[in-house]
């Protein structure tokens, strides 16, 4: 199968936890809860793309890295979610994502792969998740549901030499449509902070649903 992401892509990944790149364009957004947000412009969608930075309390960075990349435990813990899995055909892997979207707009769907790496970084053991729109063949498009064929995601993670976890994360997403721009950009301002504490609390949930799921199993 071919490679999906670069090393240099992993690389210039984590090395954002050190020197946050925020040249070329890239504006502070707004602050809550100890995350700052960063914003860079898109002329051809009028969308932004975003850096965010901050730390996740009490949760260390491998059950970060392991929740992030647990789909069955994340339909627990992720009200949008409405469908979530893997599929695989002739080799490659993809997965289906369904965002539930408030009536009276359309559900939003998407079709990504993404990868894994455990870093080790002069002793530092660094985690680092990518993940981009994909092939729509695996998954055809359904009546109904619009396709998000422009999102990109990356996250960074180390021990904030406590015990929580350092956090570096990219992303872009156009989900189409006829929603104004200035709600879609309205919704990431909202929604980061959000998804960041949700994801903070399912960190320590997980030990007790692993042990359920392994007990089911």
């Amino acid at each position: 199968m071919a490679l999906q992401f670069t090393e240099e892509q992993f690389q210039e990944a984590w090395k954002e936890l050190d020197e946050p790149q925020l040249e070329g364009g890239w504006e502070f957004f707004t602050e809550t809860s100890g995350i700052k947000i960063y914003r860079l412009y898109d002329k051809q969608t009028g969308l932004y793309e975003y850096k965010v930075f901050g730390s996740l309390t009490n949760c260390t960075p491998e059950t970060c890295a392991d929740v992030y990349m647990d789909l069955e435990y994340r339909k627990t813990w992720d009200g949008y979610v409405k469908e979530l899995y893997e599929k695989s055909y002739a080799g490659q892997t993809a997965i289906y994502w369904e965002v539930k979207y408030p009536f009276p707009l359309s559900n939003r769907d998407y079709v990504y792969v993404r990868e894994r790496r455990d870093l080790d970084i002069n002793g530092r053991k660094i985690y680092v998740m990518l993940a981009k729109s994909a092939s729509d063949s695996l998954c055809p498009e359904k009546s109904g549901i619009l396709r998000v064929k422009d999102y990109k995601q990356s996250l960074a993670i180390e021990s904030d030499g406590d015990c929580g976890t350092k956090v570096f994360l990219n992303y872009f997403d156009n989900p189409g449509g006829m929603i104004p721009a200035w709600l879609i950009n309205w919704a990431a301002k909202t929604g980061v902070p959000s998804f960041l504490k949700d994801l903070q609390e399912s960190c320590n949930n997980y030990p007790d649903y692993y042990k359920k799921a392994k007990l089911k199993s």
